[in-house]
């Protein structure tokens, strides 16, 4: 089953501002049409009207085309057959630096859902929708394995449309599997949000409250813990601070199971007074 970018509704969260996505939509089917002008994939095909209204399995394989030969964005760039502006080519040059590959959908935040790919070590990219949000989209329960192109736009990430899902559903072993995944991505390299990346790691005091955010964390990176913290003893304090608000939620729903609820834990950060500043359960 391929899934295709194409509702109209107005964008509700993680998706490409409306007139960056009109941008999208002008430049990427004008790329292709140029790709399969190129190949000559699918014929009779002699305006983008023409190639937007093939079947939407001629229009993969014009676009696995493009993916296999990148230097078609090269010379579309240098012909500007569209006589698109300076920016506008831009940002088609810029998908040279596209990324195809196999990713779980793996949660939505409220600026952009998150990808996390499949390698070793893994990472997870936070990518736009275009004009269908992705729930709409996929299916409705997380995760979703499935097959993508992110491409990078001005400083962000969106796919370029298609996305491929698998027909696979997941136990609690294996989401649990993916939620540790996603922690340690987070840990390593933070949530990449733009093209190209560099292998630019987190700073020690994030890689540490990753480390610190779950049980399951803690008890595989307790080497890890007690090196960062050997390294900076400046950490420490991050190190109680942090255990303060694990110790503050487990209270707080232990007493709400009892029926005491609005109670206030003293999570021992300090707020901008210089005391200390408590959490509601």
């Amino acid at each position: 089953m391929l899934l295709m970018s194409g509702s109209v509704r107005r964008a509700k969260k993680m998706k490409l501002s409306e007139e960056d996505t009109e941008l999208f939509y002008k430049l990427h089917p004008a790329l292709l049409f140029y790709t399969n002008q190129q190949k000559g994939i699918a014929k009779d095909v002699t305006t983008i009207e023409d190639f937007m209204e093939l079947p939407i399995e001629e229009k993969i394989k014009v676009r696995e085309i493009l993916y296999k030969h990148p230097k078609l964005i090269d010379s579309f760039v240098r012909r500007n057959p569209f006589n698109f502006s300076q920016e506008e080519l831009e940002i088609v040059k810029s998908w040279k630096n596209f990324l195809k590959d196999e990713f779980y959908l793996f949660r939505y935040l409220k600026k952009y859902a998150i990808f996390l790919d499949d390698n070793s070590p893994q990472k997870a990219y936070g990518v736009l929708a275009l004009k269908s949000d992705f729930q709409d989209i996929a299916r409705p329960w997380l995760p979703v394995f499935l097959k993508a192109v992110l491409l990078p736009f001005k400083d962000q990430i969106i796919y370029d449309g298609v996305l491929i899902p698998y027909p696979v559903s997941f136990g609690p072993g294996i989401r649990h599997d993916l939620k540790e995944a996603y922690q340690e991505a987070k840990a390593r390299f933070g949530i990449i949000t733009s093209f190209p990346w560099g292998k630019k790691e987190e700073s020690d005091v994030e890689r540490l409250k990753s480390y610190l955010s779950s049980e399951a964390m803690r008890d595989k990176y307790w080497k890890e813990i007690e090196e960062l913290i050997e390294k900076d003893s400046t950490l420490l304090a991050v190190y109680h601070q942090e255990l303060g608000k694990v110790h503050a939620r487990t209270f707080g729903r232990r007493l709400s199971k009892i029926g005491l609820r609005g109670a206030w834990f003293d999570t021992g950060r300090r707020d901008s007074r210089g005391w200390q500043h408590e959490s509601r359960s």
